[in-house]
């Protein structure tokens, strides 16, 4: 997994009033927890919007001057109007101690579904996954080219060495569906075959019927 090195400065004043003028700096105050103490620093806005603000997952090398700590990000608050960043939470990485991370899916291949007239859905974003911290991919690739019209990947049908898989083993990962217009080429194709048969289900009971009145009137 890549790393991301933020720089920070460590804070001893706490409360809603310092953080509103760290915040009128342009910091954002932050706490770091899961090690031997928690500790509250600030950095940069603009730094943390080149790490929140992607699609990629980073373990974090918090450079607090003196220290370096080793993080995973927990938890994020927005400004519910603007959406920047007020707060963020970082959960310290041990040595051999696994943490619980959300890893980005990516499809890969042309899916036999798609080639009969199917759309391919990526129905989960994100895994969510735990395993030691150098273990963890940046991504999960999955393969869909052998995905069949109408099929689905299911969490249980991923495997990786080292890592276990969180999420629910029949949620849904990927699927190729029919598409609308696939159905209604599909319906017209249906009810001429259904008034084929019928036409010739009627002709064979006229015969049927022309035969028993000649035999009548034998």
């Amino acid at each position: 997994m890549k790393t991301y090195e933020l720089q920070a400065v460590a804070r001893n004043e706490k409360g809603k009033t310092v953080a509103k003028k760290l915040r009128r700096q342009g910091m954002v105050p932050c706490i770091v927890y899961g090690g031997k103490e928690t500790i509250h620093f600030a950095t940069g806005e603009k730094e943390l919007q080149k790490l929140i603000f992607t699609p990629e997952i980073y373990k974090v090398e918090i450079n607090l001057g003196k220290e370096k700590i080793t993080a995973i990000i927990k938890d994020i608050q927005f400004h519910p109007v603007s959406d920047r960043i007020l707060h963020i939470d970082f959960l310290e990485v041990l040595p051999g101690k696994p943490v619980v991370m959300e890893i980005p899916v990516k499809l890969e291949g042309f899916a036999v579904g798609v080639r009969d007239g199917g759309k391919l859905h990526l129905n989960s974003r994100k895994l969510k996954v735990q395993g030691m911290i150098d273990d963890l991919q940046d991504i999960f690739v999955i393969n869909v080219e052998n995905l069949a019209l109408g099929k689905t990947i299911f969490v249980g049908d991923l495997s990786y060495d080292k890592i276990t898989l969180i999420d629910p083993p029949q949620r849904a990962v990927a699927s190729v569906k029919m598409t609308r217009v696939a159905k209604e080429e599909e319906k017209p194709a249906e009810e001429g075959a259904e008034g084929a048969a019928a036409e010739g289900d009627a002709k064979a009971e006229a015969k049927t019927d022309a035969k028993d009145a000649k035999a009548d009137k034998k």
